[in-house]
């Protein structure tokens, strides 16, 4: 990085910002409390507004929001008359998933081969000190310019719309001329990178039920309906042979104008088996993008280890469907509801339930913002001019945000980079990415005080 004041601070505060993460990450903060304690959620969301308090935010909040998690906001007042700049990020965490599977334990901060490994260490409570650096380096080399009001939500993993339902309800709190959300990811370390579109998403789970209970399956196994067979079926006809998303009246041959990603980087980042191949059709940008994509997430049904030579009665799961922009989300789940209904075998009983929604989102990349992010990047990654990408996951507050201030210029940066693995075992951050965007941030904060 080329030497100039605001990156040498970022670069001498990068202990504190890694003792600061070792305490964020020692939070259990997922915002699923049938799993985890409340208690955890409520730990980070103090220490975030006490990091705000500490740096001389006034108005500090924990908000309770209507899905009964917590919401942290502060506000930093510029000069007179200056822009005011919203910034964006979570402190909830996914589960860790099997934490035998975690080389370190995934809630204690662990370095290893060049890497900082915890879960939610990208995602997304790295944001959180991302943002804290770039106004502490703003703070040390003549002031922040510009009024921010920071605000940190507590349920994003978990699309309960929470925070999104509070905006609504207040929609004076995060007015602001620009927003970025430190929620996203550079396409590879060392590639500055906007986001500039994200996949909806809409969650539904399918019942399917069959018999009063189970039966012997050497009784009555082969004319007995099977409600996990009858499910399988139902979740089969979700994918064409390629592995291509077919919900009927759901279209999916959209193209992805722009940065490419190339099929042995793809492998390569998503750790896809040898031998095994990728799923769908056109350019892998094309299907991860700005296609439609379904997943199931999770079946109800017996365990292996134990199970017994049953007829199964009843069976469940949880398909997620992801949507691009252009589609709206909750027309996108009807489509899907309809599909499963009309699709399970044997007059089977089915029922769907919606469960979590969130729309797409497309920024507007000729705006102001953009140029002064542009400039600022190129300075904190020299050598580098900003890419723009697509994200196939979901942040449902970029849309809410959209329409509560269609004025406002929307950017999404953040630590998400592909090696960071979120949601999965072993997340990680690079020291040296929180490092970098840590410095462009706070010289878009300035360049965006100028423009």
């Amino acid at each position: 990085m080329s030497s100039n004041p605001v990156a040498e601070t970022v670069a001498s505060l990068m202990p504190r910002a890694k003792a600061e993460l070792t305490e964020l990450v020692a939070f259990k903060s997922v915002a699923d409390f049938d799993q985890f304690p409340k208690s955890q959620s409520e730990g980070a969301a103090k220490w975030v507004a006490e990091a705000l308090r500490d740096e001389g935010f006034q108005d500090v909040a924990l908000l309770d929001t209507p899905d009964g998690t917590q919401s942290v906001y502060g506000f930093l007042p510029g000069p007179a008359g200056a822009k005011t700049v919203l910034l964006y990020a979570h402190y909830d965490v996914q589960p860790p998933l099997d934490e035998t599977a975690w080389v370190t334990p995934p809630f204690e901060l662990t370095e290893r081969d060049g890497r900082w490994y915890g879960r939610g260490s990208a995602d997304c409570k790295g944001g959180v000190v991302m943002h804290l650096l770039a106004l502490r380096a703003l703070k040390a080399n003549g002031g922040v310019p510009v009024n921010v009001k920071v605000i940190a939500e507590g349920s994003e993993e978990q699309g309960t719309g929470g925070l999104e339902r509070y905006a609504e309800q207040h929609p004076e709190l995060l007015t602001a001329d620009a927003i970025v959300i430190g929620d996203a990811g550079n396409f590879r370390v060392g590639l500055p990178t906007v986001t500039s579109t994200l996949r909806g998403m809409t969650l539904v789970r399918v019942k399917v039920d069959t018999l009063e209970g189970n039966l012997h399956s050497g009784q009555f196994g082969g004319a007995a309906p099977d409600a996990l067979g009858a499910l399988v079926r139902v979740l089969d006809s979700l994918r064409a042979q390629d592995g291509s998303t077919t919900v009927d009246g759901l279209t999916g041959d959209a193209r992805w104008e722009g940065l490419q990603y190339e099929e042995e980087q793809f492998r390569k980042d998503a750790k896809v088996l040898d031998g095994v191949e990728l799923i769908g059709s056109g350019t892998v940008a094309d299907r991860i993008w700005a296609r439609p994509a379904v997943t199931v997430l999770g079946i109800d049904c017996p365990p292996v280890v134990g199970a017994t030579p049953s007829v199964q009665a009843g069976a469940r799961a949880l398909v997620s469907l992801r949507v691009p922009p252009g589609v709206d989300s909750a027309e996108a789940a009807k489509l899907l509801q309809a599909h499963l209904e009309a699709h399970t075998p044997w007059g089977a009983r089915v029922s769907t339930e919606q469960i979590g929604q969130g729309q797409a989102f497309r920024a507007d990349t000729t705006s102001p913002a953009y140029a002064a992010m542009a400039e600022a990047m190129s300075v904190a990654y020299p050598g580098q001019e900003m890419q723009y990408a697509g994200q196939g996951g979901s942040i449902p507050l970029c849309n809410t945000l959209a329409s509560l201030y269609p004025q406002a210029e929307i950017l999404l940066i953040g630590l998400s980079e592909p090696e960071a693995q979120i949601h999965a075992v072993n997340e990680s951050v690079s020291p040296e990415e929180l490092e970098r965007l840590s410095v462009a941030e706070a010289l878009f904060l300035r360049n965006y005080a100028a423009s």
